[in-house]
């Protein structure tokens, strides 16, 4: 596949078989934020429809939160460009989040308004999997910071059941690293969109970035023993309370 190196296409190859993200007669929407992982993801699973054995609908969402109306504009363009049906949602989630607690939590509050708001989508227009853009890295991060910050040892998952398995995530990237994701999208020419949100930065998020990179300074298979480390607890040797 142009764009898709043979390394990369066997990886998310691997990660689709491992977890049984995709089934014939699947109806996927996959959340756009806009951002270079969840463009990449569409790209790929627009492509993959033309040589997977199986035949699965897409439809690429993107949530307009209010911050900036020109952003849905600037994502609808790169789709088309893809060649993907997609549909722009506006909203007032931003400032909904805003007024909530007195302005406490507006990202935790702006979030959950998007998942939420995917959730019934998904289930108003008879979609079962909803496809987000999230790598290897950002699966190690969010591990360090829930146990740096959450006191707890968790983290995503390459595909989650939800509401009885009536609606699966999935996240084909699971294999890949971010240098991989922007590999491919130089080589597809895709270009992201700016985040508009003025709390963009997330702070743990980028702490929890540098540790990452500090320890794989240390040894080049740090990222590699962790990753399979969330796959092999040794709950004996855990305490328990």
């Amino acid at each position: 596949m142009k764009g898709l190196s043979r390394a990369a296409n066997r990886a998310i190859g691997r990660a689709m078989h491992d977890y049984g993200m995709l089934a014939d007669a699947d109806r996927l929407l996959i959340a756009v934020s806009g951002g270079i992982d969840s463009l990449v993801l569409t790209w790929i699973l627009n492509h993959w429809q033309h040589k997977a054995p199986i035949r699965y609908e897409i439809l690429a969402v993107h949530i307009d939160n209010g911050f900036d109306r020109e952003t849905g504009d600037r994502v609808a363009g790169q789709l088309q460009q893809i060649g993907v049906p997609y549909l722009v949602e506006k909203t007032e989630f931003w400032q909904r989040a805003v007024a909530a607690e007195g302005g406490k939590s507006v990202c935790h509050h702006c979030s959950r308004l998007r998942r939420n708001h995917l959730f019934s989508m998904a289930e108003e227009k008879g979609f079962n999997k909803i496809g987000l853009g999230h790598h290897k890295d950002d699966i190690l991060e969010t591990f360090f910071i829930n146990l740096l910050y959450a006191g707890n040892i968790s983290t995503m998952v390459p595909r989650q059941e939800l509401f009885a398995g009536r609606l699966q995530i999935i996240r084909p990237l699971a294999y890949l690293e971010k240098t991989d994701i922007m590999e491919i999208a130089e080589t597809a020419a895709i270009v992201p969109v700016k985040n508009p949100c003025p709390r963009d930065a997330d702070s743990k998020r980028q702490e929890a970035r540098k540790l990452v990179a500090f320890l794989s300074s240390l040894t080049p298979r740090v990222k590699s023993n962790i990753f399979a480390a969330l796959s092999n607890i040794r709950q004996d040797y855990l305490l328990n309370s």
